[in-house]
């Protein structure tokens, strides 16, 4: 059985909800990410800033990311995540389901890993591939 600790890219930083989007850029650029996790204080995830929410969500609407807070992006809602001991099937279901290009991979609630589309390509059947490619992508009518 595979699981979602088999196929995670480990060790993934937080940023801090405190922490500016100009620096958020910064560390992405230096670990050649386009998304990093937010954590608050107590190192519980909050959410995920991608490059494109820095884009879009900020220097598009003419705001300065220097002084934007990566909190500031983050949503009310739950962030979708995944426990380390879920089924491959489970990730790629809640994937699928959800229309996610990565989910935060979680042991005893801390931030232990994250799997993106790339993680599974690498390591799973080109056929499941595709299957999620395809849901991720799908628009509802």
């Amino acid at each position: 059985m595979t699981t979602a600790r088999d196929v995670m890219h480990r060790g993934c930083e937080c940023l801090r909800i405190n922490d500016s989007l100009a620096e958020a850029a910064r560390r992405m650029a230096e670990l050649n990410v386009g998304s990093l996790p937010v954590c608050d204080e107590n190192g519980q995830l909050k959410g995920i800033i991608t490059d494109r929410d820095i884009v879009v969500k900020c220097i598009a609407k003419g705001k300065n990311p220097a002084e934007v807070k990566a909190g500031d992006l983050t949503t009310k809602a739950p962030v979708r995540s995944i426990d380390a001991n879920a089924d491959i099937g489970e990730v790629l279901h809640q994937m699928a389901e959800h229309k996610i290009r990565r989910i935060p991979v979680l042991e005893n609630k801390e931030l232990v890993g994250i799997i993106s589309q790339a993680d599974l390509a690498a390591k799973l059947p080109q056929d499941k591939i595709g299957e999620l490619m395809e849901a991720i992508s799908a628009t509802s009518h």
